[in-house]
């Protein structure tokens, strides 16, 4: 229908463009950020702080697999557990609506785990032979980093790999890693040395994989009246 001027107006029930909502994340996020702080709380408790769950390169050699998988569980301190917490509440939810409420939430932890552990595992790769332990889940958070950065802007599809914007948030997101890992200082780290190298790997991994994951999994097209670029074919 139109209105008195001539121009076209949507009939009443019709739906507009949707905007993130800022708090209502999914029920998958927030579970995986509220378990940083409770499980933090727990390793406190252990006697040796779970060191023996960390990873390190050596553990490659030895044929020790199972820190790829537990040192995403562990945190340093509170404040690397809070950080992380928040990373992942703000940089999953978006990722986590692409997948939808029914396989949605399995897709989305498997997902989060997998770049938590090509992180680790790139880490290790780089650092081969290091007896020095990395703990902490920031790896996976970049992982989610690198997937929202194909998000945002694309209105509920995944932008194009070589998309203007996705390149420059790239290249913005792996120069303040870089920077952060050579200067060595960043909240949380109470003068630990930071894995950057893990963050790297793990926000590839998420760029890279929400391409095909997108594809397979996602929800579909908007709601006719919006408006995004084709999902990629990267």
């Amino acid at each position: 229908m139109s209105d008195p001027d001539g121009r076209f107006a949507a009939p009443p029930n019709s739906e507009g463009p949707r905007s993130e909502r800022l708090f209502n994340a999914p029920v998958a996020v927030v579970l995986i950020a509220l378990s940083m702080p409770v499980l933090f709380f727990f390793q406190r408790q252990l006697p040796d702080m779970g060191a023996a769950m960390a990873f390190a390169p050596i553990d490659l050699q030895n044929g020790r697999w199972g820190g790829l998988f537990t040192a995403m569980l562990l945190h340093g301190s509170w404040t690397h557990a809070l950080m992380n917490a928040i990373g992942a509440l703000a940089f999953g939810a978006p990722v986590a609506r692409l997948f939808g409420d029914r396989i949605g939430p399995t897709v989305f932890l498997l997902f989060y785990i997998g770049c938590g552990v090509v992180a680790a595992l790139g880490y290790g790769l780089v650092h081969w032979g290091s007896t020095e332990a990395m703990v902490g889940a920031s790896g996976a958070v970049f992982g989610l980093i690198g997937a929202a950065t194909r998000l945002m802007g694309g209105r509920g599809r995944v932008l194009s790999l070589f998309d203007r914007r996705v390149i420059g948030a790239s290249i913005a997101w792996m120069a303040v890693n870089a920077v952060t890992g050579l200067i060595g200082y960043a909240p949380g780290a109470d003068g630990a040395r930071i894995a950057w190298e893990a963050h790297a790997f793990g926000f590839i991994a998420g760029l890279l994989v929400i391409g095909p994951l997108g594809r397979a999994f996602g929800k579909g097209p908007l709601p006719m009246g919006t408006s995004a670029r084709p999902e990629s074919d990267v």
